[in-house]
């Protein structure tokens, strides 16, 4: 199966840039790297085996197709939605966030 390619919406990109700068701030550069590693990771994986995510929140926050994948050494969390033609990524959330509060529906799925 070809993979397909990973898109992250506006708000996905800001959480990304919220977790490295943090990971800047309070630790070292080449643990904002491993981040940026392990999320590149996780996104090439979700895109070869789109339906290895969970369905828990899809579930939870009654958002049909919502899937999670959690980064590798890091406590993050990918939201996304399979499409025909790429992976639609929603957020990337810390773990210990408020899941249902932060992932408001960013538009109509």
């Amino acid at each position: 199966m070809k993979s397909k390619p990973v898109v992250p919406r506006e708000l996905a990109n800001k959480d990304v840039d919220d977790a490295v700068a943090h990971y800047l701030d309070e630790a070292t550069e080449a643990v904002a790297l491993g981040f940026i590693d392990a999320l590149e990771q996780a996104c090439a994986h979700v895109g070869r085996n789109p339906a290895i995510g969970s369905p828990r929140y899809a579930h939870e926050l009654d958002l049909p197709g919502l899937r999670v994948w959690p980064l590798t050494r890091y406590p993050y969390l990918v939201f996304y939605l399979e499409r025909h033609d790429h992976i639609d990524v929603w957020r990337v959330l810390h773990q210990q966030r408020d899941i249902p509060a932060w992932m408001q529906e960013p538009d109509s799925i």
